[in-house]
């Protein structure tokens, strides 16, 4: 079980489970997210999370974006759940009390990537989402 939640300490989680995987996005709306970087997540089943106090606020940059959920009191992005897979939720790694274990096994959208982001040594480079056939 691990914990986390945003700065203030408004919105609170709990998530059960092992995760399913570290990614690092490099799409243009995680760039603008994280200040410029990847925006590092920890993939769990959805099943196994559970908000414990607060509501976050969502913003969807376009339709088909899972959105971003964030607390509307510090502003810090907590986690999001991709509409092409609604049983996952990607947490943010910033997000979790102890992040211990993390490790980015897959970096995506490496076609947005500014040329001074780099790849994540060992992990699966994606040029775009990572699907069931990559």
């Amino acid at each position: 079980m691990r914990t986390g939640g945003c700065r203030c300490g408004n919105v609170r989680f709990v998530v059960q489970g092992e995760p399913l995987g570290g990614v690092a996005c490099h799409c243009r709306d995680c760039q603008y997210m994280a200040g410029g970087s990847a925006n590092l997540t920890w993939v769990f089943n959805d099943a196994g999370f559970e908000l414990m106090g607060g509501e976050p606020s969502v913003y969807k940059p376009k339709p088909t974006s899972g959105g971003t959920n964030f607390c509307s009191q510090c502003g810090v992005q907590v986690f999001s759940r991709p509409d092409s897979n609604p049983t996952m939720v990607a947490i943010k790694v910033g997000a979790f009390d102890d992040a211990t274990g993390f490790k980015v096994q897959a970096d995506m959208w490496m076609s947005a990537a500014p040329l001074w982001h780099t790849a994540h040594e060992g992990a699966a480079q994606f040029e775009g989402n990572i699907t069931s056939n990559s």
